[in-house]
């Protein structure tokens, strides 16, 4: 029987190949295949004007930060920690069961010497005593830790000792991509599900100061949609106008938008070219990419993880310092670089106090 071809184009450095084996019915046979694309000289000699080296780098220049870890008998995130304080990127309080914890961190052959540890074995209790070290400023970001992702949520929104400040909470993951010359931000992939406008224009708000952390200083933000045009079947489409018109009038400052913009605009400077649109904000060169509900952001970013060589960090903001929220699927270097990424955006907000 003859094989159905799917190629998914991401970057032209990259490009993902399904073949799928038996159709119709779609119940055959699926492989999937990653497939490298030749480049050109001139793509193969550019170099990152910006990566998590520099974010590391960044570090050192900062005040020494400390994260605060809820419930921190986990093995994961006490590997990261410790990663973290000897790469000098943070130090660490570890609260939750201290017998555990300590058992856990033999496992794995870590020396607690140097840690602070305050010993709460319930769960609730623990997530709230680490959550005020952070909201009374003894520690300058927040860690999820072997908690359930919802609790871990009521204890940054508590209204006695949480993180809120009045803006909701959005999501931002930073990649650094092979083949992309800066750094990218996605945003939301992870907790606002269908965002209004209004939402929107929060997300990018709370982004921003997480650009110029990582040396951005006027971020470029292109609102996604299928296509590039406004229509009004495609409310979507719409909201991105009206955004890039709210930053024109200065409603939403410290960045550059302009919407809609389909994902090959936005990240491809070749597709501007071919489609006669080099005469917009955004060429092929956003910044952040502002997705219009968590479904687009989150296949994206997780097709992006699991078929293309990156690296990654992701933060919770919105919020008074910053969340480091991981998922237990998450590489170990996706947590260390998360820790620095909040790391240098926890400078950035004591900044702006």
């Amino acid at each position: 029987m003859r094989n159905h071809v799917l190629l998914l184009h991401f970057v032209r450095q990259h490009a993902i190949l399904f073949t799928i084996r038996n159709c119709p019915g779609i119940s055959g046979r699926i492989t999937v295949k990653r497939k490298s694309v030749p480049r050109d000289r001139k793509e193969v000699s550019r170099k990152m004007k910006q990566g998590f080296d520099d974010i590391m780098a960044k570090v050192k220049q900062c005040g020494k930060k400390t994260v605060s870890v809820s419930v921190a008998q986990d093995s994961a995130v006490l590997e990261a920690v410790r990663e973290a304080k000897e790469r000098g990127i943070a130090d660490a309080i570890l609260v939750g069961d201290e017998a555990k914890i300590r058992e856990v961190a033999d496992s794995i052959g870590m020396n607690l010497d140097g840690y602070e540890i305050i010993d709460e074995p319930d769960m609730i209790a623990a997530s709230l005593k680490a959550v005020k070290l952070a909201h009374e400023g003894r520690a300058d970001m927040y860690m999820k830790g072997l908690i359930d992702t919802k609790d871990f949520l009521k204890s940054v929104l508590d209204k006695e000792v949480g993180l809120r400040t009045g803006s909701p909470l959005s999501h931002v993951g930073v990649f650094e991509i092979e083949g992309i010359d800066r750094l990218l931000f996605l945003t939301d992939v992870a907790f606002m599900t269908y965002p209004t406008l209004e939402d929107k224009a929060h997300i990018i708000q709370n982004t921003v100061p997480v650009c110029n952390a990582c040396g951005v200083d006027m971020p470029k933000i292109a609102p996604l949609a299928a296509v590039e045009v406004v229509n009004p079947k495609m409310p979507v489409t719409v909201e991105a106008a009206e955004l890039t018109k709210m930053c024109e009038e200065g409603k939403i400052t410290g960045c550059i938008i302009d919407g809609p913009l389909s994902l090959d605009l936005a990240v491809d400077p070749e597709a501007a070219k071919h489609k006669g649109a080099t005469g917009r904000k955004i060429c092929g060169d956003a910044d952040v990419l502002l997705f219009p509900d968590i479904h687009a952001g989150n296949l994206v970013y997780k097709a992006i993880v699991h078929m293309v060589k990156m690296r990654n960090g992701g933060i919770l903001t919105g919020t008074k310092v910053p969340v480091i929220l991981t998922s237990r699927s998450d590489s170990f270097e996706t947590k260390v670089n998360s820790i620095a990424l909040a790391a240098v955006v926890s400078e950035e907000l004591k900044k702006r106090a």
